[in-house]
């Protein structure tokens, strides 16, 4: 038996400023960016102690996590356990995507959101073919507006055919 986890800490922050979010250009103090650090370890260290089960893990953060070094280090730490069959994360790909190399590909998976407003598409769709080519698992979503539905036929036809949107 596997157990799916959710895991949402008390990151609140996001480096993108849509109007209709509340996590919008939210910044955090280092106090409460300390404790959701701390508090990501302590589920860390758990999971890797749960050798008993197999374990399948989804960060799904009020914000964007993978700007954060801790949840980038968790990612590579998670996907190397062997009960850990899958570690997966939401995110708008802002970050790099370096630490993928020390990580184990078959195990990952991003979600990714594309934001019209605040991100390139050219450069967001490089990134999708950065994870393609790495053999890490993704799908892309789209900020769901009306307004956007051009920008997202046209994005499909950027993305690499096997990329589910």
């Amino acid at each position: 038996m596997t157990l799916s986890i959710l895991y949402r800490g008390p990151l609140s922050s996001c480096n993108y400023g849509c109007r209709y979010c509340p996590f919008a250009k939210r910044r955090e103090s280092r106090e409460m960016l300390g404790e959701d650090e701390r508090a990501l370890a302590r589920f860390v260290a758990w999971a890797r102690r749960e050798t008993h089960r197999r374990l399948s893990v989804f960060f799904t953060p009020w914000g964007e996590a993978l700007t954060r070094r801790w949840y980038r280090e968790a990612i590579v730490a998670l996907s190397r356990e062997l009960h850990v069959e899958r570690v997966a994360i939401q995110t708008n790909l802002s970050a790099p995507l370096a630490f993928l190399d020390r990580a184990d590909p078959s195990k990952v998976g991003l979600w990714c959101t594309y934001h019209p407003e605040w991100a390139d598409r050219a450069r967001f769709v490089a990134k999708i073919r950065e994870l393609a080519r790495r053999g890490i698992s993704h799908s892309v979503g789209v900020v769901g507006m009306r307004r956007f539905l051009p920008v997202v036929e046209a994005l499909r036809g950027e993305l690499p055919e096997e990329t589910y949107l």
